[in-house]
Order: C-alpha cells, then structure tokens, then sequence
C-alpha cells in the first residue's frame, strides 16, 4: 500500500504548492490517487496555516477529501502534540470530531499517546501508531497492549542522511519485531525519504510518500506536486515487484 502525506507541519513559506485549504486539499488528493496514491494522510490547518485538532478545522478538510476520491480510499489526520500540547485537550478534541476521518496517526514518544489512542478507538476511528527511530517509541509501543489493536504501525525514519538513513530504516523494522504481524508502514524524510522508500519495497512493507515528508525527487529536482512524488515512488516500487 502507498500512502501520499499531503502537506504535513510545513508552511506555505517551504512549499509554494503546499495544499492548506480544504479545497486545495481535496484536489491535491485526487491527483495524488490518480497518480497511484492508495491512502491519505493530512493536517488540517487553520486559517493562519497552522495545525489544528479543532472540530470543525478537521470536518472542513476531512469533508472536502472525502468528496473527492473514491470511497475505497482511506482518510487518516495527525494528532501531533504540536497541534495541542496538552494530551487531555488533545483526547477531548478528538471526542468532540464532528466528521471523522478513517484513522489518524499517534505519535508514541509524545505525552499521553495512550489516552489519545484510547479517545480514538472510542470513536470508531482507526490508529496509526506513530514510532519514530531515535526514541524509546518502539519499546514502550511493544511493552503495551496496543499492538494488537491499532490499525497499523506508522514507522518513521528521522535519519536524513540518505547514504545511512536505509541502515536507519531496517533496524528500525527490527526492533518493531515484536508487533509483527501488525502491518508497519515505513516512511523517511527529507534526504533519507527516498532511501527509506526502496528498504519499505525491498521488504515488502507499506509506504508512503508526499510534501509533509520531502519536497524533491529522487533526482534532487523540485516536486511540482504531491502527484509528482507518488507517481516516482509507484515506479520505483514496480520495479521491485511491489
């Protein structure tokens, strides 16, 4: 499964074609899965750009995708700390969606993963369980009961050096052993976000690729889109049987 992240924490200022809007959003989706995306992931934003775990923020966006790609497609939002710092405001936004997505990723080095990922199973919403390389993640997220219900693990390579982020990226996969066989999607960023693609096919694990991750194509040029970017990544995904 490839997945497209359509425009992450980033500013307008990083990326001028960075989708923000909810319309900007859901036209971005559409090219993206016509392109070859088969899963999205998004941050709604507010009307300054940033963040937001706000009820209606997250209807707009979640509404205005949902509209548009086929209904086989999943929608899935973040519910990154920096959006709401405090866990117990993080978990109440969540119980007080109005729209909700497919899934929504959790990042489990944050404070109160467990309780925003409880809120979540709540709501009938599916968790990605985010587990960053360089954190004690992995552990605690093997240590829980969790494994065995979330949706998938959401394996995030933070090296991006792209001659070691691929080492990175396996022994990450080696210490999520334990969860096995919850599916694990493995995804890099910036210059290791290409290396870590070729490890996900090269082990047959999910992956994903968009604007929130790297603003380049594998030949150091500019994406021009979101579509851009899954269009390289299915081909080079093919030509590793995937």
């Amino acid at each position: 499964m490839l997945q497209v992240c359509l425009n992450g924490a980033r500013a307008r200022e990083e990326c001028r074609s960075l989708p923000v809007s909810p319309s900007e959003l859901a036209a971005e989706a559409a090219r993206a899965v016509a392109a070859g995306a088969e899963d999205i992931h998004l941050h709604p934003k507010d009307a300054e750009g940033l963040d937001s775990l706000e009820p209606d923020v997250v209807a707009h966006a979640v509404t205005a995708v949902r509209r548009i790609v086929p209904p086989d497609v999943q929608i899935g939002v973040t519910t990154g700390a920096w959006a709401a710092p405090d866990p117990e405001q993080r978990a109440a936004l969540v119980r007080s969606w109005t729209v909700l997505p497919d899934h929504a990723s959790v990042n489990w080095h944050e404070e109160g993963a467990e309780q925003v990922a409880e809120a979540l199973f709540d709501r009938g919403v599916g968790v990605e369980a985010g587990i960053y390389s360089g954190t004690d993640a992995a552990r605690r997220f093997c240590a829980s009961p969790f494994p065995g219900r979330v949706l998938r693990v959401l394996a995030e390579v933070t090296d991006v050096n792209a001659a070691t982020a691929g080492e990175a990226a396996v022994a990450l996969v080696k210490e999520l052993g334990p969860v096995r066989p919850t599916p694990v999607l493995l995804h890099g960023e910036e210059g290791g976000a290409w290396s870590v693609l070729r490890v996900a096919a090269r082990l047959g694990l999910d992956a994903r690729i968009g604007l929130e991750d790297v603003l380049f194509l594998p030949d150091g040029s500019v994406a021009a889109d979101n579509a851009a970017l899954v269009q390289v990544a299915r081909t080079l995904l093919a030509a590793t049987g995937q």
